[in-house]
């Protein structure tokens, strides 16, 4: 009889990871704490739910490494991408999805598979036997935290992460706000009026910047101290940067022209991004915040076409925690003390939806492959998928680890290409092209 794979959290790591064995004819037990043991930032008990942003950021595949991860996760018939892909929200060049339609899919998808199941409580120790998958993701249970710090020896790593606000569509004033995706990037006239758009004066925007700057902030507790993934940076961190940061920043204005005032250019600009495929609600772009919930909605109604916003959910601040995988992990992701047991997702040292689901992707083939005794290669290098864990698994140096989005700057040079800026666009090219190449050949490799 098959032995069963086991999967500590549901979240879009540990329900891909779990698709993946499932596919390959594995037995499957998802273990997710989630409605029994809550968190501050989830709302529900579903699998995959997304309590940050709904983006799964740029689609494209030809110029983005993230577009090349989704490409790859769908060519690997990735259950995450194809709930994105179902629940869809017109966002530009961006995939932004339903996140309520989204989670409810991916978890009808999973529990509907017969070699599936689903069981609900914490999981608190690193098992001795079996095989594991730890993707507990970023709010990983303090006990757990504590046997996994136990076991590895090492500190306990963490950073702050911070969660954006979201807006009643029926609370903007679309007098002063317009519909506009930034360059009007989109191949739909939905898509190209999918984010909404507040204008501010060099007067307002320099109100705004004093607001937030005096803000009742939230504190951190003795002895912490809290290090940003420089990705989803707090706005008032950023404002304290410098005054012009986050004009240059989640509040430029280029690419946009005001339809209501069509001669004038504003100094900055707010955006906001639909939130669900009803349009009844919008999360404001980039505006991550620790700021309390009293200083956000006066601080936020200060921007115009949000004087009389009503919030579905305001910001917030947790801990993110997240191994020294160079150093305990090896490139199949398993734990060098106890090679049962294999880690996934944000825990592992990866940043973002798609990057974690990568990492769950990968660890479910290669838990599944263990187990039915079919020797699985590692991810190739030059691969989006394989620059990732080659990067949390040796290439980063431990000394300075910290969470990584992908980029292209984890891919090795292809030879022959100019540098330099001219030279950018046909050098993602090459990268892309080299990726869809290995990873199709990886996959077919594998029958």
């Amino acid at each position: 009889m098959t032995q069963e794979l086991h999967i500590v959290g549901g979240g879009l790591a540990g329900s891909e990871a779990a698709w993946q064995a499932a596919q390959m004819g594995v037995n499957v037990v998802i273990h997710e704490m989630r409605p029994q043991v809550e968190t501050f930032a989830h709302q529900t008990g579903d699998l995959a739910e997304m309590v940050c942003s709904n983006s799964f950021r740029s689609d494209d595949d030809e110029q983005n490494a993230v577009g090349l991860l989704h490409w790859e996760m769908r060519a690997a018939n990735g259950l995450i991408m194809a709930m994105a892909d179902r629940h869809r929200l017109p966002a530009g060049g961006a995939l932004a999805v339903d996140r309520d339609a989204f989670s409810q899919g991916v978890t009808a998808a999973l529990t509907a598979l017969p070699n599936v199941r689903v069981e609900y409580g914490e999981v608190s120790t690193l098992p001795e036997d079996g095989h594991w998958i730890f993707a507990t993701g970023p709010l990983t249970s303090p006990a757990l935290g504590q046997a996994i710090q136990s076991e590895t020896g090492a500190e306990r790593l963490a950073f702050f992460d911070a969660i954006a606000p979201i807006v009643h569509a029926d609370s903007i004033d679309m007098d002063v706000v317009w519909a506009q995706s930034r360059y009007d990037k989109g191949d739909t006239e939905a898509e190209r009026k999918a984010y909404l758009n507040c204008p501010m004066t060099k007067p307002q925007y320099e109100a705004f910047i004093d607001a937030l700057l005096a803000a009742d902030k939230t504190e951190f507790h003795d002895g912490e101290t809290a290090g940003y993934f420089d990705g989803c940076l707090p706005i008032e961190v950023m404002a304290e940067r410098g005054r012009e940061t986050l004009r240059f920043g989640p509040m430029k204005p280029i690419g946009l022209t005001n339809s209501h005032d069509p001669e004038n250019k504003a100094y900055a600009v707010v955006q906001l991004r639909r939130d669900n495929a009803l349009g009844t609600l919008f999360n404001i772009v980039g505006f991550q915040t620790k700021m309390k919930y009293g200083a956000q909605t006066e601080v936020f109604r200060t921007i115009p076409g949000l004087e009389n916003a009503s919030f579905a959910r305001l910001g917030g601040i947790h801990r993110n925690t997240f191994m020294n995988s160079p150093t305990l992990l090896d490139d199949q992701m398993r734990l060098a003390s106890k090679p049962n047991i294999r880690f996934a997702g944000q825990v592992t040292g990866v940043e973002g939806y798609v990057e974690s689901a990568a990492m769950g992707l990968l660890a479910g083939r290669f838990a599944a492959a263990e187990i039915l005794g079919i020797p699985l290669p590692a991810a190739p290098q030059d691969t989006a998928t394989g620059a990732l864990i080659h990067h949390i698994t040796g290439g980063a140096e431990a000394k300075t680890f910290q969470p990584m989005n992908v980029n292209f700057g984890l891919f090795r040079p292809v030879d022959g290409l100019k540098g330099g800026r001219r030279g950018r666009k046909d050098r993602y090219k090459a990268y892309t092209d080299r990726a869809k190449a290995d990873w199709t050949g990886w996959l077919d490799a594998q029958g």
